[in-house]
């Protein structure tokens, strides 16, 4: 196998520097897999072993840090919004007349925000989207109490 990872003194203290600097488990991982060879020239299958990784993730990694250097070890995290119909913002501003409405002792009822958020959006959406969104801005469903269990009834 030809060598990806050069062994010069600049590298290793980089790498090592990186190390101590590493925030996430799996970017520490990945900064061992190129140090490991960079050191001390272990095969694949010795550091897939040492990190309990496939022996092709080692290659994997190996392979991306001669092309992309220490851009591999900038782990981008998962999840997020990505098919959002209003950004924070914009949600922030369509709740706003119903949070005047709440605050003033009004009683809301979600098709309405519903049909207020279609309008902004322009197409139809699932009445779950609407309650993740007033969970998101902390609203909470606040029900009022049937008058036969209320403590002051009067009892006639």
């Amino acid at each position: 196998m030809k060598d990806l990872i050069s062994h010069d003194k600049a590298t290793i203290e980089a790498l090592a520097d990186r190390l101590k600097r590493a925030q996430t488990h799996a970017e520490y991982q990945r900064i061992q897999c190129v140090l490991i060879r960079a050191t001390l020239g272990s095969s694949a299958k010795e550091i897939a072993q040492l990190l309990g990784w496939a022996t092709t993730t080692v290659y994997v990694i190996h392979s991306r840090w001669a092309k992309e250097g220490e851009a591999i070890f900038d782990l981008r995290g998962r999840g997020g919004r990505h098919n959002q119909h209003l950004s924070a913002e914009q949600e922030a501003d369509l709740l706003a007349p119903f949070t005047k409405m709440a605050t003033g002792g009004e009683m809301l009822h979600v098709s309405e925000i519903k049909k207020a958020f279609e309008e902004r959006v322009g197409a139809p959406v699932a009445a779950s989207t609407v309650y993740r969104m007033l969970e998101r801005h902390g609203w909470r469903k606040v029900v009022p109490r049937p008058r036969r269990s209320h403590p002051q009834r009067e009892r006639e």
